[in-house]
């Protein structure tokens, strides 16, 4: 590995740099501001897809005959504005989340690193973490944001499926609005309706940073790419590969999220709602929404990534 090559992977939280001082090790700190950066580009670019994906998913096949239906009918009933309904949650939740995930996944990456795949290896050489920890830290960090992400997007999908274009006759006049209503009459629970889902979901971490691992290898071997544009490229596919391993899940979390809570609920377990979603629609109904979810994933994880890696280099360590 050259030189240039094993000073990315330092600044990635990829390899240890252990040639220095232990003094000068890797601050654990840079992740976690790195990630919050990712999580306002991730939210200004892909929110107006996941507006789409988060309707189509939860609405019966009549209501849109299709992803662009949706996106028609979203701008000509609520304008431009409708396709970012509920952004308030993930515009503060994401940069924490983000900032959690990445944060945590950098620490979980050095933690494996240091106590499972090299404990004993030589100092004076950078150890470079296998594609099964980097799957493992993925898992781990899910996990971890799980417990904000859970009523963050809770919060959000039960504020993308108010259709009402008048503001006086939703339910919700806003995510504060949202949160107390939910609290008041249902508790802490309430406000986790839909956890467990949640941490199910973000187990497939484990495609998403085990493939951006592969991807980061293949680009910095085989190409001549600077170090923003492999950063681009992977996270932009590994995120496709993470939709493509996770979406049925998403759609279950989502039915289950979006489910009215006390008397009414339908969903007592996550099985009841992956039933219903099949009784409903098939197997197709486990994909019902996956288009703009998967045009979504690439220019919004790409483009969350490069924030991510970038502040990652210019932070001082």
């Amino acid at each position: 590995m050259s030189a240039s090559a094993v000073k990315q992977d330092v600044h990635a939280g990829l390899v240890d740099d252990d040639t220095r001082a232990p003094q000068k090790s890797v601050k654990n700190y840079k992740g976690f501001v790195g990630g919050a950066f990712s999580g306002v580009t991730k939210l200004a670019v892909g929110h107006p897809f996941d507006t789409i994906k988060v309707r189509l998913q939860t609405t019966e096949k009549s209501h849109f005959r299709g992803p662009v239906d949706c996106l028609l009918q979203t701008l000509r009933n609520e304008g431009f504005r409708g396709l970012y309904k509920g952004a308030t949650p993930p515009l503060v939740g994401w940069m924490f989340m983000d900032s959690l995930m990445l944060g945590s996944l950098t620490v979980y990456r050095r933690l494996l690193n240091d106590n499972l795949f090299n404990p004993r290896r030589d100092l004076s050489k950078p150890a470079q973490l296998p594609v099964l920890g980097h799957a493992m830290a993925g898992i781990l960090a899910g996990w971890t944001v799980s417990f904000i992400a859970g009523p963050v997007e809770h919060i959000k999908a039960r504020l993308q499926v108010q259709y009402q274009a008048d503001k006086s006759k939703r339910l919700y006049s806003g995510p504060i609005d949202c949160l107390k209503k939910t609290f008041r009459n249902h508790g802490l629970r309430g406000v986790w309706h839909g956890l467990s889902a949640t941490l199910l979901f973000r187990t497939f971490f484990c495609f998403w940073w085990g493939t951006y691992d592969i991807f980061t290898r293949t680009f910095r071997t085989h190409t001549s790419l600077s170090d923003p544009a492999i950063n681009f490229w992977a996270g932009g596919l590994s995120a496709q590969i993470f939709w493509l391993t996770s979406y049925p899940s998403d759609v279950v979390k989502q039915r289950i999220m979006t489910d009215p809570l006390g008397p009414e609920r339908r969903f007592l377990r996550w099985r009841d709602a992956a039933k219903a979603v099949y009784r409903e629609n098939g197997w197709r109904g486990y994909w019902r929404g996956f288009v703009p979810c998967f045009l979504r994933a690439f220019p919004a994880n790409a483009c969350a990534l490069v924030a991510f890696e970038g502040v990652m280099r210019a932070l001082p360590e």
